[in-house]
């Protein structure tokens, strides 16, 4: 094949062709964002997509991020994906891109033939199993029959499976989910649900439905005594990222720590900080580790300058950035919340330096704080102090006791009521009929 000018799109990434998609585009520059290794830590599908958002959101790696896009969607058969990247690319397939879809179009037609020959063909034998096993007789009979019904079963299982693994291999979700749940009706085994469970989680993460995701999580996790200890992990993971896109955070969290050391995390067996593990796992990563111990050390202006530095890749992650703001708005909340919780009063000049801010802008954020009634407090804006209201705790036991003393009396006298009227027979009767 000659490489024409117009054969390949890949040249066109250098041209100043491409559409203007500055809608939350970031302005990263490349050293900041390694691009390549972070493509490195995925394959297939999910390396494509996630290297589409980063084009879509970093003008700096768009280029880069599109061709290393092309480069990985051509080995594969995915159509609907290419034509997604020609359009962020812009300028037209070029001949050679058409010559591969119209290529992959016949092996599509080719191969889902195939598989719908398959497929009818062991439907048909279940729907006329009787006919097949007619003549059968004896005490093994039904032993074969039963044999021969699973196996039936099974294959159209599998048969279900392959359609849904080449229409996702082929960028057609909602085909794919069809397919995969269709197989429901098939799974003999308990391995087999958590199977179909998996495979509907891949594609409904994929689609965005994190309804399903926690629904097929839920259903696989119900199977317990046949998950092994990778897929109860895979689980976890799913149901931390269902809860993530509810901006159930805290939720998020504790299904994220759950997750054992099958894929990678040696911090689940206790919280954060006091794991020996975590400490060693956090070495691989040392902004996150001396942000981690700056934020219990209540060092929170080191803390949250750690966070900064952060910001910008973790708007690049596909499922992290549309929670980043609130992430960090919540991080800084605490760590304002924490800072106060020790002291009677506080001098705002001192904690707007703690914190690396002006004091008046941190005099805004505790107001809203006070407000929303997570910190007991008042601000003096004059002096600049903030006065915590702490309860007084001795007249609120005095107050307790007093008030359950009064409720002993009075549940007391009303027994003894009780148990004079009925010793004197005070109680009404029903009037007898003479």
């Amino acid at each position: 094949m000659d490489n024409d000018d117009d054969t390949s799109i890949i040249p066109m990434l250098d041209e100043d062709t491409t559409p203007n998609h500055n809608h939350n585009r970031l302005h990263t520059s490349p050293d900041q964002f390694d691009i390549e290794g972070y493509a490195s830590l995925y394959t297939g599908r999910t390396k494509i997509v996630r290297l589409m958002f980063i084009a879509d959101r970093c003008e700096a790696t768009r280029a880069e991020a599109l061709r290393m896009a092309y480069e990985e969607i051509m080995k594969g058969e995915d159509t609907v994906l290419y034509r997604e990247i020609v359009g962020k690319i812009g300028g037209g397939e070029g001949r050679e891109g058409r010559e591969w879809v119209e290529g992959v179009e016949r092996k599509v037609e080719v191969r889902k033939e195939k598989l719908e020959i398959e497929l009818n063909a062991y439907r048909f034998c279940k729907s006329s199993g009787e006919n097949l096993r007619g003549g059968q007789s004896g005490g093994g009979g039904f032993g074969e029959e039963y044999s021969m019904t699973n196996l039936i079963k099974e294959s159209i299982r599998m048969g279900y499976n392959d359609f849904g693994e080449f229409y996702y291999a082929h960028g057609l979700l909602g085909d794919a989910f069809k397919s995969f749940i269709r197989a429901r009706d098939y799974c003999t085994t308990a391995k087999h649900i958590i199977h179909m469970c998996l495979n509907a989680i891949l594609v409904s993460i994929e689609m965005g439905q994190f309804t399903h995701v926690a629904n097929y999580v839920a259903k696989a996790e119900t199977t317990s005594e046949a998950l092994e200890p990778v897929t109860a992990a895979k689980l976890k993971c799913a149901a931390g990222l269902a809860n993530l896109e509810t901006k159930k955070y805290k939720l998020a969290a504790r299904k994220f720590l759950d997750v054992g050391p099958e894929l990678g995390n040696n911090y689940s067996e206790n919280k954060v900080i006091g794991n020996v593990n975590f400490r060693n796992f956090l070495e691989l990563v040392p902004e996150m580790r001396e942000l981690v111990n700056d934020f219990y050390s209540s060092r929170y202006a080191s803390c949250l300058g750690y966070l900064e530095k952060l910001k910008a890749n973790l708007l690049l992650d596909i499922h992290l950035y549309d929670h980043v703001e609130t992430l960090y708005n919540d991080i800084r909340h605490k760590a304002l919340i924490q800072y106060t919780i020790p002291f009677v009063s506080v001098e705002l000049h001192m904690m707007a330096n703690a914190f690396k801010t002006d004091v008046a802008g941190l005099e805004k954020e505790l107001e809203a704080l006070i407000t929303n009634d997570q910190i007991q407090a008042r601000i003096d804006s004059h002096n600049k102090i903030l006065y915590a209201r702490h309860a007084d705790q001795r007249n609120t036991t005095f107050q307790r006791v007093l008030q359950t003393g009064g409720e002993f009396d009075r549940d007391v006298r009303a027994m003894l009521l009780r148990a004079n009227i009925l010793k004197h027979e005070y109680n009404h009767r029903q009037l007898r009929k003479p």
